[in-house]
């Protein structure tokens, strides 16, 4: 619980009082939307979104087979997909639902990229029926792959993991050693090998190295990596990659003191690389793809819910009509999400909060011990950050139910594109399952 605390009390340190982040609505528009659709609810930016959509292929133009691949586990609904499929991007899976929702969402073959780990039989199945870009995550899953299929795509990709530790100038970012995911070095010679010798015509790699990077040297530090790497596989196996996928792993500030990370630095860092390495060893036809969702959606998107009870005991406490359902990060991660309250961005932050939900669980909190100002029933809370890992990472404890998820179109207007769950869904799994016998 100190960790959680320690993370959600930055807010004293660094803001010093000071709003430092601001809403993509203000109270005008909040206290309209809040009319039409009772909070709490998941709010997006159609703007925003596109606009940050164009800006990323800016930053990759130079690179003529470029593909964004939407990782949809951060904001898995059909109308932001689409918006981003009419953005050029393609969409990242990592589950059979998830593929699904791309195939109705008007996504197909190479317009899918399947990353999966542990992955079942079925969802191989489906992928493969989809024509997505398989990413195997183990060796083993040549052979596993071979015989659900009956044979192995033409195209195929691996997941490289390189172990230990990665550091961006001399600082360790992450430890690759410790995760579950990809091959191991020798495990790539020999699985492009392997795959080779099963009839694969068009080979990838891919790595994820690092999480919620806020830095402009990650993707650059990555891609030199996977660059060399390629070209040693090609000299060991004579398998020339078609595509390098750097994942994704680009972050956002979600505390106020932050810079964001400038996307157009990052796509020139990533140029350099290649013009360093692939270039000179004849391959500067490969294709970069990413598979960014945190970076693409997470500053587009609040979670807005309205303060309904406080309590004064040991601490201040500001209860709302959201929780850890809607939220999790604060609650799992101890991660930090900024709090607007709305009306009152102007007014000095002089009491000390913790923000609760109703879980019977002490964790469920958006901020402890966080300056802001002075908060009445009824008020605004915008949370900020949340269009990422925010309504997806939702759960059904305590029988609490999901909320809505609003878009506020270019136009102003706002349109749900998923309504709020109610007791006959909760229930709904458990059709003629009330009078089980025991």
């Amino acid at each position: 619980m100190y960790d959680i605390a320690k993370s959600m009390y930055i807010d004293i340190h660094s803001r010093k009082g000071k709003n430092m982040k601001t809403p993509f609505v203000n109270k005008a528009q909040i206290d309209e939307i809040c009319k039409k659709f009772p909070t709490p609810f998941h709010l997006y930016d159609e703007k925003g979104i596109r606009e940050n959509a164009r800006k990323l292929h800016k930053a990759f133009s130079w690179n003529k087979g470029y593909k964004e691949y939407f990782a949809v586990k951060a904001t898995p609904n059909p109308t932001i997909l689409k918006i981003l499929k009419e953005e050029g991007c393609g969409t990242d899976c990592s589950s059979y639902t998830e593929l699904l929702m791309s195939d109705r969402c008007g996504f197909s073959g190479n317009e899918i990229m399947f990353s999966s780990n542990d992955t079942p039989a079925k969802e191989f199945e489906l992928a493969a029926r989809l024509g997505a870009t398989i990413n195997l995550d183990d060796i083993t899953h040549i052979d596993f792959v071979k015989d659900i299929l009956g044979e192995i795509p033409k195209r195929i990709s691996c997941r490289f993991n390189p172990g230990g530790t990665f550091s961006i100038s001399n600082t360790i970012m992450d430890n690759p050693g410790d995760a579950k995911y990809g091959l191991t070095r020798p495990q790539m010679t020999e699985a492009f090998k392997r795959l080779k010798e099963l009839g694969a015509e068009e080979f990838g790699m891919h790595a994820f190295l690092a999480s919620n990077t806020v830095t402009n040297d990650y993707y650059p530090t990555l891609a030199k990596i996977l660059f060399e790497t390629a070209v040693e596989l090609k000299k060991e196996t004579g398998v020339a990659v078609s595509f390098i996928n750097l994942s994704g792993g680009i972050g956002i500030p979600y505390t106020p003191d932050k810079e964001p990370n400038d996307i157009l630095a990052i796509g020139e860092g990533v140029r350099k690389a290649f013009e360093e390495v692939l270039v000179p060893a004849g391959m500067g036809d490969v294709a970069i793809y990413t598979e960014l969702g945190r970076f693409m959606l997470a500053p587009y998107g609040h979670l807005v819910t309205k303060a309904i009870h406080e309590k004064h005991t040991h601490k201040e406490y500001i209860g709302v009509d959201a929780c850890a359902v809607n939220l999790m990060r604060p609650a799992m991660y101890g991660a930090y999400h900024h709090i607007t309250v709305m009306g009152k961005e102007d007014a000095p932050a002089d009491h000390v909060y913790d923000i609760t939900g109703s879980l019977c669980e002490n964790n469920d909190k958006f901020a402890i011990d966080r300056k802001l100002p002075k908060i009445d029933n009824g008020d605004i809370l915008v949370i900020h950050d949340t269009g990422a890992h925010g309504f997806a990472m939702g759960y059904n404890y305590n029988g609490k139910l999901k909320s809505s998820e609003i878009l506020l179109k270019e136009n102003g207007d706002t349109v749900m594109i998923r309504r709020a769950e109610t007791p006959d869904d909760y229930f709904a799994t458990l059709e003629d399952f009330w009078d089980v016998e025991v």
